[in-house]
C-alpha cells in the first residue's frame, strides 16, 4: 500500500528537497574549487578553522560548529591533516584532548581558494537572487543552530 503523503511524486518532503537542493550546489560548489584542490566541504573545514584560528577547537568542537558527527569529521580531517592544511595538536590547557588547527599551507590553500568559492557565491547570487540567497542563508543557518530537531 503506497501512504497518501508520498503518493504524489511532488510531495513536500522539506529532507528531500533540502538534500536534492545540497547535492546541486555541492557539485557547483565543488567544481568551482576543483583548480584549488578543495571541495567544498574541506574548504568548509578551512574556513571554520580559519575563523578560530587565535583559540583552534577541539574536534568535538569542530563537529558541532560544522554540524557533522564524529566519523564524518573524522573522514574530513585526514585527507586535509595528510596535505599539511591542518594539524591536530594536543590542548594547552588539557594534555588528553586534541585541537585542530590551520597550518600556514593550510591558510595559503584557503586564500587561493577563495577567489573561485566568491565566482561560485557570484554565480548563484546572480541566478538565485541576491535578496533570495541572503534569505536562505539565513533559514538555513537557523535550522543548523537548532537541535531540537534531532531526538
Amino acid at each position: 500500500m503506497v501512504l497518501k503523503a508520498i503518493s504524489d511524486p511532488g510531495a513536500p518532503c522539506n529532507c528531500s528537497a533540502l538534500r536534492r537542493a545540497s547535492r546541486r550546489l555541492s557539485q557547483m560548489y565543488d567544481a568551482a574549487l576543483a583548480p584549488s584542490g578543495l571541495r567544498s566541504t574541506q574548504f568548509s573545514v578551512l574556513v571554520e578553522l580559519h575563523h578560530r584560528r587565535d583559540e583552534p577547537p577541539a574536534i568535538g568542537e569542530l563537529a558541532e560548529a560544522l554540524v557533522m558527527d564524529a566519523s564524518t569529521i573524522g573522514q574530513n580531517l585526514r585527507p586535509l591533516e595528510r596535505e599539511g592544511l591542518l594539524m591536530l595538536q594536543p590542548s594547552g590547557a588539557d594534555r588528553r584532548r586534541r585541537c585542530v588547527a590551520l597550518t600556514k599551507k593550510g591558510a595559503a590553500r584557503l586564500a587561493a581558494a577563495l577567489p573561485l568559492w566568491e565566482e561560485a557565491q557570484g554565480r548563484f547570487e546572480r541566478k538565485f537572487g541576491k535578496r533570495a540567497a541572503a534569505e536562505l542563508r539565513t533559514a538555513l543557518s537557523a535550522i543548523a543552530r537548532e537541535p531540537s530537531f534531532v531526538g
